[in-house]
């Protein structure tokens, strides 16, 4: 009776306060928009309002939000010696964790932990950001571990191991994409003969069907558009980006698209009849999307003097212009999308004032602004047009606690829910109010 009430609590502040909550990887749509009213137009210098800070251990992976609870996963480490070298896997022992946190207080409710050996580069802890589904959460380890859990308690009500299920090997930079509900299917980026992509069924962790192959899946999250009449998967592996049927795992189209060492890794994002995706190589491509037909056809490819090379930070496309991050320069970049002509650049926002290679902000929008979660831990607000990059204040939030080529780094992708900020370095999870008093 309590669980179903929990649920039945769960289901409905879903339905009524979807704005509140963000449920999964760049919130309740996968498009990093937060439609929450009553949030602060500018930083002031004075700073913001630090709510709670609770330790944690290392990981990559951003928190998700629904309701009174925080769900974040790290990897508390036992022994091996943990170093970051882009083209050698370091072993460790230790154990991955699920936490469920009160959101008003950081107060731990129950914690789901499990052994977990690693052998992948850059090995601090998960990638993936717990993915919310009514009285469900759904995590994915760094190694393939695959959970259900139970909302209410962390009880497990199914689990996976996805290397074990479908004779495969982590990624060298571990099982990064972030697992999608899409009605009663759960769709993973597995890896493996016929499995670069699979549906299971969300409640009993059946196979419901697998599609595609590869030599490995990659890092880009599976997501989905409507366009040419249907809704389509949108499948991006290291050879190809690939539009899916849904149902069944049926090929509608697939256009060769392959970046440097297997990394795609931004999800393609759709504006209008126009798909664009990127990566590292001076890898980028502009589709038309059918209108009566799930077709795609190239309407331009990027050079190395066009485009922006997106990789941690998936961009936002506004009005006819990418905004994103250039994984090369590190500067983020405003971009026309009818062409891919550049039109402005700035470090100010990603490493600072300098160039560095993979220079990552989050980028957020809110109403007519945007939040850009730096590298370097800070909070920006600002307004981005074609014209210029105009910076509305800044707040220090977290130390960049971990490294990457020769620099400090945060690289979690943080959550904006209830009129907060929630955000994790490999040392602790902060919630800092963003309200307008």
């Amino acid at each position: 009776m309590v669980r179903w009430l929990f649920s039945l609590a769960v289901i409905c502040s879903s339905s009524f306060s979807m704005a509140a909550d963000w449920p999964q990887w760049m919130g309740p749509d996968r498009n990093d928009i937060w439609t929450e009213t009553g949030i602060i137009r500018e930083i002031p210098e004075s700073g913001l309002t630090v709510k709670w800070r609770v330790p944690v251990a290392g990981g990559y992976a951003g928190p998700a939000v629904v309701g009174n609870r925080v769900l974040l996963t790290d990897f508390n480490r036992n022994s091996g010696e943990a170093f970051n070298n882009p083209g050698q896997r370091a072993e460790l022992k230790g154990q991955e964790r699920v936490h469920c946190l009160d959101a008003a207080t950081g107060k731990t409710l129950w914690t789901h932990a499990y052994d977990c050996d690693y052998a992948i580069s850059y090995p601090c802890g998960p990638r993936t950001t717990p993915t919310v589904d009514g009285d469900r959460v759904y995590t994915l380890g760094a190694e393939g571990h695959l959970f259900c859990l139970n909302l209410a308690d962390g009880a497990v009500i199914w689990s996976k191991s996805l290397k074990e299920a479908y004779r495969t090997e982590s990624p060298i930079w571990g099982f990064s994409a972030h697992p999608l509900v899409e009605g009663d299917q759960l769709i993973c980026m597995v890896g493996g003969e016929g499995s670069v992509v699979v549906s299971f069924n969300k409640h009993t962790g059946e196979e419901i069907w697998k599609a595609l192959t590869d030599k490995e899946p990659g890092y880009c999250p599976p997501s989905m558009i409507e366009a040419g009449g249907v809704r389509q998967l949108i499948i991006w592996h290291p050879q190809a980006i690939n539009g899916l049927n849904p149902a069944n795992g049926e090929v509608y189209w697939s256009v060769p698209l392959a970046p440097d060492y297997a990394m795609t890794i931004m999800a393609p994002r759709k504006s209008g009849d126009l798909l664009f995706a990127s990566g590292i190589g001076n890898v980028a491509a502009v589709l038309k999307l059918g209108s009566d037909a799930p077709t795609a056809e190239v309407v331009w490819r990027g050079t190395p003097k066009n485009a922006v090379y997106c990789a941690n930070s998936t961009p936002q496309i506004v009005d006819g212009t990418i905004y994103g991050c250039d994984c090369r320069s590190g500067a983020l970049l405003a971009v026309r999308l009818s062409d891919g002509e550049r039109l402005w650049q700035t470090y100010e926002p990603t490493t600072g004032k300098n160039r560095g290679g993979h220079g990552t902000a989050f980028i957020v929008k809110n109403d007519d602004r945007f939040f850009l979660f730096s590298e370097t831990g800070d909070l920006i607000l600002a307004k981005l047009s074609p014209e210029k990059y105009q910076e509305l204040g800044r707040f220090h939030v977290l130390e960049p606690t971990g490294e990457a080529f020769g620099r400090n780094v945060v690289w979690s992708h943080p959550a904006f829910a209830q009129g907060s900020l929630f955000a994790r370095n490999d040392k602790e999870i902060v919630c800092v109010s963003l309200r307008a008093e």
